[in-house]
């Protein structure tokens, strides 16, 4: 803390019912990525270094649940707001200067939000709040018709934790007849200044089944953390030689000459084999597979793709799409870039309309316009979740 007068505890509201999330056990105790969604909220608090103690705040008829707790609890009362002064009348006494009201519902809550309402407080604000500004066009309506608009302008969406001085929210509470929103509105009742700070999208409050799986996402995604996406280039030539048949892709063409290579000479699948290996830092084919090993000698180029999938797989990696472009005069790649990309698909994996096959001359240019060898370039992207 950077004031050692000042001492913050956190009240977790865990007391409520949730009949419109659903039939089956109140939410606080549902599952929610890997955990209940209790857990979130209170690691959250318990884990952050600001917070000097957290308190949750339950029904009586959820004592079973009380016992993976990490924390200690209070019972709560019939309404949100009596099971909140219930959770201040624990912890009076014990010389905290300020209090986080937080609803366990909003098992989405991020320490920056939290120390936004901590930073608050520290700098004199009654109270402090989170909020997102109301982005939406509003309607007022009746029988399912809109009867007109209300103006958004200043207009918030209200989340917690909701932070106060201690002594004074105790007393507001103490003094309100009930049934407030929430404490903010006790706390405006007894004269207090609340501050807005900002709010966190993802801080939502689990009210429907739909919000379990909207907030799921948001936690599953943290815990991945950012997506890895990679690209990677490849660029190969090979040679003609004499020979009936040249191998572009996987699919043999007829022709009036051969790729030389140590290999097949597959030009296109070494570009997109690069490709990959490019995206991994991995080297190219030439680490992987040695020309100087007779083993590989004429060998399908597929062998060399497959290896290099198979590695991106091993890392974790999908494949989300590969481009290819053939740089020759002869032979034609048009007629056969449809089975080129199934080919390319099949050994990758991936359906063909994530598989590019093109081609392109380099108008009578350098060594492929004088029809000496075919070149290729390809890019690949890989992806990690």
């Amino acid at each position: 803390m950077t004031n050692s007068a000042f001492k913050t505890a956190a009240v977790i509201v865990a007391a409520g019912r949730g009949t419109r999330a659903g039939a089956g056990l109140p939410k606080q105790w549902r599952a929610l990525a890997g955990q209940r969604v209790a857990d979130h909220s209170i690691a959250a608090f318990v884990t952050h270094p600001r917070i000097d103690h957290v308190l949750a705040v339950v029904h009586p008829d959820d004592t079973l649940h009380m016992d993976g707790l990490p924390i200690p609890t209070a019972l709560g009362g019939a309404t949100r707001d009596a099971s909140v002064q219930a959770g201040l009348e624990t912890l009076e006494g014990q010389g905290f200067t300020h209090i986080l009201i937080h609803d366990v519902a909003r098992a989405g809550i991020d320490a920056t939000t939290i120390d936004a309402v901590i930073d608050a407080l520290q700098t004199g604000a009654d109270g402090a709040a989170p909020a997102m500004p109301v982005t939406d066009a509003l309607w007022r309506g009746e029988n399912n018709l809109v009867t007109g608009t209300q103006s958004r302008d200043g207009l918030f969406r209200a989340q917690t934790p909701q932070g106060f001085a201690f002594d004074a929210i105790l007393a507001a509470h103490r003094a309100h007849p009930g049934n407030a929103a929430d404490d903010v509105e006790v706390a405006r009742a007894a004269g207090l200044d609340v501050t807005i700070v900002a709010g966190n999208e993802r801080n939502l409050k689990i009210t429907t089944p739909d919000d379990f799986a909207r907030l799921e996402q948001h936690l599953r995604n943290d815990q991945r953390g950012p997506m890895d996406i990679r690209l990677g280039n490849g660029y190969d030539v090979h040679a003609f030689e004499e020979g009936d048949h040249v191998i572009l892709c996987g699919v043999k063409i007829p022709h009036t000459k051969a790729l030389k290579g140590h290999s097949d000479a597959d030009v296109g699948m070494h570009a997109v084999t690069d490709a990959l290996y490019g995206a991994m830092a991995e080297g190219d084919i030439g680490r992987h597979f040695p020309p100087t090993d007779s083993e590989w000698k004429d060998m399908d180029s597929a062998v060399f793709l497959k290896h290099a999938v198979d590695l991106a797989t091993s890392k974790g990696f999908t494949i989300s799409n590969v481009d290819c472009t053939l740089i020759c005069e002869r032979p034609k790649v048009g007629p056969h870039a449809a089975a080129m990309m199934a080919r390319m698909g099949e050994i990758m994996g991936l359906t063909s309309d994530r598989v590019s096959i093109k081609a392109t001359t380099s108008e009578k240019l350098g060594f492929t316009g004088r029809e000496e060898g075919i070149a290729a370039i390809a890019t690949a992207t890989l992806v990690k979740p």
